[in-house]
Formats: structure tokens, sequence, C-alpha cells
């Protein structure tokens, strides 16, 4: 435990960002499981807005640093193929 005020300071900073940076993962989990929901129902018009959600949930999350931009990358190809195979079903 620290006893300096500073490093006291900065762990609760590091704590907060940690909390922030798993609000974002896991809303990103979230809108994926979203998306396979809306691919199970068939709605096409439901998967397309559930896919932009996600793309933008993804984006936001690499802006913010709390995924890396080639894993944003990733998960966007990913979703994009989800929702692709959506369609032509």
């Amino acid at each position: 435990m620290a006893n300096i005020a500073s490093q006291k300071k900065r762990n609760a900073r590091s704590e907060r960002e940690r909390q922030e940076n798993l609000r974002f993962r896991s809303s990103v989990k979230t809108y994926f499981r979203r998306l396979e929901a809306a691919v199970q129902a068939g709605d096409q018009n439901v998967v397309a807005s559930e896919h932009k959600a996600l793309v933008s949930r993804i984006d936001k999350a690499v802006q913010k640093g709390a995924l890396h931009r080639n894993t944003g990358a990733r998960k966007k190809s990913r979703a994009a193929s989800i929702a692709g195979a959506a369609s032509q079903t």
C-alpha cells in the first residue's frame, strides 16, 4: 500500500481508468451478443442497426484506448462477416 500522497492519487486514478476500460470492453461484448441474437431472429433491419451500433461502440473503445486498434479492426471484421452472412440467407 502506498504511503506517498501522489502515489495514492495515481493508484486511485489507475483504478478509475481500469473500470472505464472494463465498461468499454464489456459493452462491446454485449453488443456482439445483441448482433448475434438479431441474426438468429432473422430481421434484416435489426441486424443492420445492431451492426451499426456495434461498430460505433468498437470505434469509441479504440478511440478511448480501451481496445488496441488492430483488435478493434479484427472485431469489426468479425461483426461484418456475421452481419453479411445473415443478409445472404
